[in-house]
């Protein structure tokens, strides 16, 4: 059994090396290579797919699983041999169901979508984009049909990133959501002047806005010797190992948290990838617990820490060092009063923390309607922009703010996006839990002391890796199944104090397919 072990954890290496190696290929892509190389990318691209897929959907890999089985029996069941052969096993399942030419195809199609999705989102047309996304979307409706499904087939495709999570179980989440939320931004919006961010609508320069994030990831812990940060015209964060962890982010003179938070954003990706198990790198286990687990962090980081105020008592005195004519007279509560002002935007990633879930909401249900074919492509323009006026009361002037703004589609992300909100939701679960571990967690923000925080999170939630189904997980740190309300509780206790509103409890449960 151990030499079989040792067999099957070579051939998963060699898996894993030949996916982070095109990895490497979609970073140079989307940071340095110059446009005229996409075409020879794509092909690069689709044969390290292909020949990653054949490897581990090989036969050999079929019957060391089924010869390794009875250690499932044998083994502790939470330990490493067995939550592997658990997670091999299904993942095996999954890729043995696709085949390979639709592997290729898709690599090259994602490759080629994202110089064309660039090209439009810079000329503001959709139309642009609008032939190569209908052949994704009709490649990843053959991929759901090839995986399967039981209700609905983007369960197919929110299962590569959800895990167990099913498309009943996210509109069941968002509905209790959409009742907590949408409520508050009526009362805000009863209140415009509440808040003011003038502080923040000036010109800040390029290169000392990186330089002050950059001190800020350095402090909360993001590993420089193992990592970087670059720009890219949608921010990223992709691992090549926990010792090879690298961040983009973008910078506008004229939008100092944009730039920001999206340092800070990805900054929580990277110190979840590097605190992933180095014991069991070049395995399945040494990555995320899944992507809503994945946004967790990068949102607790952004918003639960970042946005807060003791965050704001610790590093505005180096920001206004750095911007002495920018901030001349200004205070902590005026930036933190700043970076939590709640405004419609049409931009997902600039948008404020409260009326970012209804970009999601509305992605999530084109997405849906777009892959069983309820719409088309060529109505996603109009169908965005109506569904932008009904959740946030505003239409995009053009495609570029509107449905070019994200590179998701691009890339044949369909099923991603409700992972955002997933994380927002536990970010706040887990964000309880670790208040009650440390009580004294705001005094260390604000003192810019970081580690223990960092430490908590290793400890409950990155040291794990993917040995857990992300539900499993979330019950072993919480205690309980996914639940949005800490998240709610949060958000009017925050925005209530901030506006000046106090609303009735919501008692909606969440139902559970």
């Amino acid at each position: 059994m151990k030499e079989q072990f040792e067999q099957l954890t070579t051939i998963l290496g060699k898996v894993n090396d030949l996916q982070k190696a095109a990895a490497i290929l979609q970073w140079d892509q989307q940071t340095y290579m110059p446009p005229a190389g996409v075409e020879a990318r794509a092909m690069q691209l689709a044969t390290l797919e292909q020949l990653a897929h054949h490897t581990f959907v090989s036969e050999e890999v079929g019957q060391l699983l089924e010869n390794l089985h009875p250690l499932l029996q044998s083994e502790a069941p939470d330990s490493d041999t067995a939550c592997l052969i658990r997670l091999a096993t299904r993942e095996y399942e999954k890729a043995s169901k696709i085949s390979p030419a639709l592997i290729a195809t898709l690599a090259r199609k994602t490759a080629l979508a994202h110089n064309a999705w660039e090209k439009a989102r810079e000329e503001k047309d959709f139309s642009q984009f609008r032939g190569i996304l209908s052949e994704l979307i009709e490649l990843l409706r053959q991929k759901a049909e090839q995986l399967g499904y039981t209700e609905h087939i983007y369960d197919a495709l929110l299962d590569l990133y959800e895990p167990e999570m099913t498309t009943r179980d996210v509109e069941n989440i968002f509905h209790r959501l959409k009742h907590a939320v949408l409520p508050m931004i009526q009362e805000i919006a009863q209140r415009p002047d509440a808040l003011c961010d003038d502080v923040l609508n000036q010109a800040y320069d390029r290169e000392v806005q990186w330089d002050f994030g950059i001190e800020v990831l350095k402090q909360i812990g993001y590993d420089f010797d193992r990592g970087r940060q670059d720009t890219a015209a949608h921010p990223f964060t992709v691992s090549f190992s926990p010792h090879d962890v690298r961040i983009t982010t973008r910078l506008n003179p004229n939008m100092f948290a944009s730039a920001f938070f999206s340092s800070v954003h990805e900054g929580g990706h990277a110190l979840y990838e590097q605190g992933l198990p180095l014991a069991l790198s070049r395995t399945l286990l040494c990555e995320g617990a899944s992507m809503a687990v994945h946004e967790s962090q990068s949102r607790f980081w952004e918003n639960v820490i970042g946005r807060s105020r003791p965050f704001w008592t610790c590093f505005f005195p180096r920001l206004q060092t750095m911007f002495p004519k920018q901030l001349e007279g200004a205070t902590v509560e005026q930036i933190y009063q700043a970076v939590n002002v709640v405004r419609p935007d049409y931009i997902r990633v600039e948008a404020d923390e409260l009326t970012y879930n209804l970009h999601i909401f509305i992605r999530f249900e084109l997405e849906t309607a777009l892959i069983s074919g309820a719409v088309g492509v060529k109505e996603l323009p109009q169908l965005w922009n109506h569904k932008m006026e009904t959740y946030l009361g505003i239409t995009p002037p053009n495609d570029a703010l509107g449905v070019l703004q994200d590179v998701h589609w691009s890339a044949g992300l369909f099923g991603y996006f409700p992972t955002y909100t997933l994380g927002n939701v536990l970010s706040l679960q887990f964000n309880a839990c670790l208040r009650r571990d440390i009580p004294d967690c705001d005094e260390q923000i604000a003192r810019g002391e970081f580690s223990r925080i960092l430490h908590w999170l290793r400890d409950k939630i990155h040291i794990h890796g993917s040995k857990f189904p992300p539900a499993e997980l979330v019950r072993r740190v919480t205690g309980t199944q996914i639940d949005p309300q800490a998240y709610i509780d949060y958000l009017q206790t925050k925005y209530g104090e901030l506006y000046g509103f106090t609303l009735p409890e919501n008692d909606l449960t969440v139902e559970k397919s």
